[in-house]
This record gives structure tokens, C-alpha cells and sequence, in this order.
């Protein structure tokens, strides 16, 4: 009786493309520069494992496309031989551009290639249709490169607050706004010329902490933001939850136990009724402190001494810090970094926060490491993370 061949084994994990193992190899190589920098080649290898050939290839073409440079002074290597040429990021020749639409201005910023804002200003908003917004925009954008004529912009970063979703390159819906389904990839790329990049700003600044900041190496992240929008990112193994539509991350509608405000879905302590910068303000008007709308008035009375300013700020504080422990039940994250004002410019709303957390895990709960440009840095590391997830890819010659 004849045999039957053994039928062919599969596998159901997909195996990974070439194209895909050479995007990796070189995003981990050209964040090992960004990371150690200056750093020989043989320590590049040794850390991400890649044999030195592969090393010396990559840091070849990043040269070549004016990502990264030799540095002037060689290091003695151990025994005989020539000394080594560290390499390290060139941060001289290349920026990305940043747009970050809040409730009552734009910022545009440019960024170079180690997550610094090289410039950047700001817009007040006459209104907040979005045709009007991404136009004044890219219209900022133009002057700040116009006025650095050595830089050669990458692509442009967007990040907002509301439902922002990456793949389509659309702000799906900002009820503060007022927008819904605005094509901002499409709108700010006829405008500026260039590859645009989008995505909702608590996940941008996971991806600017996981990049540049204090939380650089963590195995998972949570990100809390709280400014006139409230929302949430949470990243594992270097990796940004999105879900379908880039959903993930809305917690506005969330119960903060203990909460009374009025939210305009009908219930009582929802997280962004309690936790907006607007309700915030408003009682800092209700008391007299400040008459207007930005949070920065509050927290400068707060320094000059008024009790009421200093109280407000440490409740605020003190609920952001119960949203945080709710969030920590659920995720368990490694770390925590919440963006809000009064713990970016205050010791005792940090305490506040991390008193409301509890012992055992309130140090894992810090600040965001850029309290002086969150904005420019949420919508410049949009467009970072694309170059330092396909550094192959991310040059002019190469769009």
C-alpha cells in the first residue's frame, strides 16, 4: 500500500517579514544612538544583540541620510588596534514640525531629533472651525521654518484630545471643539507639503516619555492627562495600546468616587467634569482668584500666597490621584506619568496625588518630564516615533 505524505506542519504565529526584521534591527540600532550616544558600534551590538556587521551597515546608511555623525574625539579601544569612532545622534541638520490643537489655542513647534523644541509659539483661537484652525497652523509652521533655513523638516506631528484616529489620520470627534471627522492628515499635508502623522496626545506623550523622558525603559507606562480634556494611554513593551479606531484611552465618562460635579451626560463625577482644567477655572472664578480661563492664573496666585488658590489645586490634585489608583487597579502598570497642572509646578499637589494613591505604589507615580512644553511635545513626538520606528524611511530622500 503506497504511503501518503506527511502533511506540511504550519505554524499559526506569522513569520516576520525581511522588510519588517530590517525596520526593527534598525529603529533598536538608531534608538541605541539616541539612548547612549556617543557610543562605539561594539556596544550598539552588544546591546541589541545584532552582529557587528549589521551595526556598522546600519550606522553607515544612517550617515549617509544625515541621521547620525562620527564623533570628533575617538575612544582608545582596550587592546591593539585603532582607536573607535563613537557615533552619535546629528541633531544639527534635521526637525520635525508639531501641531497641537487645545480647546482655547494652537501651539506649532519644531523639534529636533532628540525630542528638544527648538521653536515654537502659540495662537489664540478666533474660532474653532477646523479649516480656519489647520490653516493658521501650517501658516506657523511655514514662519518657524522660514526662520531656521539650516532645517530640513521630516514630516509634521498632530496630536489633539477627544477621539483621534491614527490610522485614517482623523480627529473622529472633539466635543469641546466642536469637531467631527476632520481629515487633518489630508488637510495639513495639502497645506505644508509634507507626510503628516496623527494621534491623540496622551498616547503621543507615552510615546515622548518612552523616547526622551524619565520613563525611557519601562516594561509598561500608563499616561494620565488631565487639561480641559481627560484622557488616558497605556503602553506595554514599548508598544502604545490604540484599539480599533484608536479608541483606547476614553475615560472621560469614568466615576471618580467621592465626585459631585455635573457632567453633560446627565450623571454626577464623571473623571473629565471633575478632573477639566474648565471646572478648575470656574471655581477659581466662583472664589475671586481669577477671572478667566487659563490655569496658570490659579496656580500663580497659589504662589503668591492664597489659600483658596493653594486649596483648589490640592483637591484637584488629590482627585486626580483617586483616578490614578482606579487606573492602577485595572492596569497594573509598571509606572505612571500624569500630566496636570498643579503637580507640574507644585511639590505638595505631587504629595496630594500620591498620598491619595496609597503607600506601596504611590512612587510609581511621576510627573511628565517636559513640564514646560507638554503641547510641543506631545505633537512633535507623533512624528518622532514614525522616524525612530522606521529611521530607514524617515528621511527627505527617502519620503
Amino acid at each position: 500500500m503506497p504511503r501518503t505524505a506527511a502533511p506540511l506542519l504550519t505554524s499559526p504565529i506569522p513569520r516576520v517579514a525581511d522588510s519588517d526584521r530590517r525596520r526593527t534591527s534598525a529603529s533598536v540600532v538608531l534608538r541605541s544612538v539616541l539612548e547612549h550616544g556617543p557610543v562605539a558600534r561594539s556596544t550598539i551590538a552588544r546591546l541589541t544583540g545584532l552582529s557587528p556587521a549589521s551595526v556598522t551597515d546600519y550606522c553607515a546608511r544612517f550617515a549617509e541620510l544625515g541621521l547620525i555623525r562620527e564623533s570628533a574625539v575617538p575612544r582608545r579601544s582596550k587592546g591593539v588596534g585603532r582607536p573607535h569612532l563613537p557615533v552619535d545622534l546629528d541633531d544639527s541638520r534635521f526637525v520635525v514640525g508639531g501641531v497641537h490643537v487645545a480647546v482655547p489655542h494652537t501651539t506649532v513647534a519644531l523639534l529636533d531629533l532628540r525630542g528638544r523644541v527648538v521653536a515654537r509659539r502659540e495662537t489664540e483661537h478666533e474660532r474653532t472651525d477646523p479649516a480656519l484652525v489647520l490653516a493658521r497652523a501650517a501658516d506657523g509652521l511655514a514662519a518657524l521654518l522660514a526662520a531656521a533655513p539650516g532645517s530640513r523638516p521630516l514630516g509634521v506631528g498632530f496630536a489633539a484630545g477627544g477621539w483621534v484616529d491614527r490610522d485614517s489620520g482623523t480627529v473622529v470627534e472633539h466635543p469641546l471643539l466642536g469637531w467631527r471627522e476632520v481629515p487633518v492628515r489630508e488637510v495639513l499635508g495639502a497645506h505644508t507639503g509634507l507626510p503628516v502623522h496623527v494621534d491623540g496626545h496622551a498616547r503621543s506623550l507615552v510615546n515622548a516619555e518612552r523616547l526622551f523622558g524619565q520613563a525611557r525603559g519601562s516594561r509598561s507606562l500608563l499616561h494620565l492627562f488631565a487639561g480641559n480634556v481627560v484622557d488616558a494611554a497605556f503602553s506595554t513593551n514599548d508598544v502604545v495600546h490604540h484599539g480599533p479606531r484608536s479608541q483606547a484611552g476614553a475615560i472621560a465618562h469614568l466615576p471618580v468616587p467621592g465626585g459631585t460635579e455635573p457632567c453633560d451626560c446627565g450623571r454626577v463625577g464623571c473623571l473629565q467634569a471633575e478632573l477639566s482644567e474648565l471646572t478648575l477655572c470656574r471655581r477659581a472664578r466662583e472664589a475671586g482668584i481669577t477671572d478667566g480661563m487659563n490655569p496658570m492664573h490659579v496656580v500663580g496666585a497659589a504662589a503668591a500666597g492664597d489659600p483658596v488658590a493653594v486649596r483648589l489645586l490640592r483637591e484637584r490634585s488629590r482627585r486626580v490621584g483617586r483616578a490614578v489608583g482606579l487606573l492602577l487597579d485595572v492596569l497594573n502598570p509598571e509606572q505612571v506619568v500624569v500630566t496636570e497642572v498643579g503637580i507640574r509646578h507644585r511639590a505638595d499637589c505631587l504629595a496630594a496625588l500620591r498620598e491619595e494613591v496609597g503607600p506601596g505604589r504611590a512612587e510609581t507615580v511621576s510627573p511628565i518630564s517636559f513640564p514646560d512644553s507638554v503641547l510641543a511635545v506631545a505633537a512633535g513626538s507623533v512624528a518622532l516615533d514614525v522616524v525612530y520606528r522606521d529611521p530607514l524611511a524617515a528621511s527627505p530622500e527617502a519620503i
